[in-house]
């Protein structure tokens, strides 16, 4: 059987082996393909049976050009990039790894909040340029220090890693409350659920943990922003698309917002004019929430069981059943 990966990199830089996808067939490694709509995308898949990608697209022309394929991996949770409605029309699964990085990503999230809050990478990278030796004072800041034991942090999305979120903050002595369209008893145990009026209301710290839906695409906008605190820090390493960059920018530029921290934005790679560049107290990481070793293992063999349960013709994590 062949295996192609068209965009396998950035699961694997070299750090961690594809030996599990190379005990199920012949595989052949890209690095990257495109991350847009080209004829090189159905000319390096060829005759392959398992098309595995990560954020190459997967269209209707492609899989029409390619009748070999016998199931679509994808590399992540989102599968946004896959025609997968006209995949399912053809007999073809697409899969994907559902579960690999809770604890991760909520590790990350509460970390960018520690970096609003305390400003560590700018403080020794200011040590490490000579600022202290040089000091008249035995310390300095450059920003406030913003303590986070006592106040209320709203998270907006309390699925697996909302909930992770929550325990962690909890463990700060955070005040946890939570807006989600569907209740669980996981999340009641860790936030009390509130109304998203109320929680926009209420909250110091605000994170988004929530899958981008029609519903929830440019949640944090000019007229929710206006609901919040005056000087509300805001955490999104969910989806970009879940913030209107300019309306967050904005309340930044004026100090509604006093500080923002991001992993993901609307267009990825970010792009050179993308307003939060040049916005004030605006941290931004490059999509690296989901990305310790351990997490990409977990993927890597994850993906390896989905594509031999279609060898074994009882298909798993199958999205477009």
């Amino acid at each position: 059987m062949k295996i192609v990966v068209l965009d396998g990199y950035t699961e694997n830089p070299g750090d961690i082996s594809w030996e599990p996808l190379e005990a199920l067939g012949e595989v052949t490694v890209y690095d990257r393909t495109s991350y847009e709509e080209s004829p090189l995308i159905a000319e390096r898949i060829g005759d392959a049976e398992v098309v595995v990608i990560n954020k190459t697209p997967i269209s209707k022309e492609t899989i029409d050009k390619c009748p070999n394929i016998k199931t679509i991996a994808v590399l992540a949770t989102g599968y946004n990039v896959v025609d997968y409605e006209y995949a399912k029309s053809k007999g073809i699964p697409v899969q994907n790894v559902p579960v690999y990085g809770t604890d991760n990503v909520s590790q990350f999230a509460v970390s960018l909040l520690m970096e609003v809050c305390s400003h560590i990478g700018h403080h020794n990278e200011s040590v490490h340029k000579g600022e202290w030796a040089s000091n008249a004072d035995w310390c300095y800041w450059h920003y406030p220090m913003i303590e986070v034991s006592g106040k209320t942090a709203g998270i907006i999305g309390l699925g697996r890693i909302g909930v992770n979120t929550a325990k962690i903050l909890k463990a700060m002595n955070v005040n946890v409350i939570a807006y989600d369209a569907f209740q669980s008893e996981a999340g009641k145990q860790v936030a009390t659920y509130v109304e998203l009026d109320e929680l926009l209301a209420k909250s110091d710290f605000i994170f988004l943990h929530c899958p981008l839906f029609p519903s929830t695409e440019g949640i944090i906008n000019k007229d929710n922003i206006a609901k919040m605190k005056d000087g509300v820090v805001i955490i999104n390493n969910s989806r970009g698309p879940l913030v209107v960059e300019q309306d967050l920018y904005d309340a930044l530029e004026s100090g509604k917002v006093s500080a923002a921290a991001v992993d993901v934005v609307s267009t990825e790679p970010i792009k050179a004019d993308n307003v939060l560049l040049k916005a004030k107290n605006c941290i931004i990481t490059p999509h690296i929430s989901w990305a310790t070793q351990d997490a990409r293992k977990r993927i890597m063999n994850t993906t390896a069981e989905n594509i031999k349960s279609v060898l074994d013709g009882a298909p798993v994590n199958v999205v477009n059943k």
